[in-house]
Order: C-alpha cells, then structure tokens, then sequence
C-alpha cells in the first residue's frame, strides 16, 4: 500500500512522515499532565519521548511521577521489534479504574534504555492528558499509544484503512 501524501508543515510544527524508523528516543523539556477519575495522577517535567514514522510522538514518564496506587499491574504483555517486551497496567484515579491503559518496557532493547523506568498511557483512556498545558487527542484507532498535538501533523496511522503503511 502506498504512504499517503504528508500533511502541509506550518512553521513550529514537525511532521511525523519525517520521523524515523526504527523510532527514535529523546528527552524533551516538556510538561505532562494526567487525569483520570477527577484525579490529576502525573505532573512531571521529567519526559521522553519515542517518535517513529507515521505515528504521533508516544511520551514516557518516570513510574515514581505516579501518584501512590494508581498504576496497578495487569495481565498481558506485547513485543515491539524495536523497544522489546512490555507489560501492561491498569489505571486508577478517583472513581475511575481502566484496564491495560498504560504500559512499560522493564527491560528494553538495546538503544531505548531510557524506558526502563518509565510508562506511556492511552490518552484516550483517561480523562485529560496535556502537554505543556495543551489537551492532545488520541492517536486514531486505539491501538497505538501517540499523543496528537498542534505541533504535529500527520496523516496519522492507526485507523483501520492504514495498517499496510
């Protein structure tokens, strides 16, 4: 299947046709926020984020910049060519517990060692989630983990009509 055409790039933007693969790993002077259940779980500075060809940036933050009780180990697992096992939690906040809406890598690949204490979560899992005050979208499809913000531009893999990208 052909790659579609990269949207335009304004100034300050990046598109995600420009990113690498296999991804790259970077830390980044940003600010991530997390609610989920009335409940702002994650506020740290301390992020990093993965960027890989078509997809919107995943952000990882450290598992200490939880709240206390609101990542709760969960069955299942995956494996990414690139990054290597990961493991699953379920999020508590508030009122709210959702399934399998973050994960971690505990022993990366070679190169992504950066992961090892760190988790991404599902923007569309939980209430709000900002970077630098900015509410981001989910990455399309929900299964993929990006976070969409006004400084990126896709199009985007993740719908269903992408998957031979």
């Amino acid at each position: 299947m052909p790659h579609p055409t990269p949207d335009p790039v304004l100034a300050g933007q990046e598109s995600v046709w420009d990113y690498p693969r296999p991804p790259r790993i970077e830390t980044v002077d940003r600010r991530v926020t997390i609610e989920i259940g009335g409940q702002r779980i994650v506020d740290t500075a301390d992020v990093v984020r993965v960027l890989e060809t078509s997809h919107p940036p995943v952000y990882y933050v450290p598992i200490s910049a939880f709240a206390e009780g609101t990542l709760i180990p969960a069955r299942g697992s995956s494996f990414c060519e690139f990054k290597g096992y990961a493991r699953y939690f379920d999020v508590r906040g508030g009122d709210r517990t959702v399934q399998g809406a973050a994960w971690n890598y505990p022993t990366p690949a070679r190169g992504y060692e950066l992961l090892a204490d760190r988790v991404a979560v599902y923007a569309g899992k939980m209430d709000v989630c900002t970077v630098d005050g900015e509410v981001v979208a989910p990455q399309p499809g929900g299964f993929y983990g990006g976070w969409v913000t006004a400084d990126v531009v896709g199009p985007f893999k993740g719908d269903p009509a992408t998957l031979g990208w």
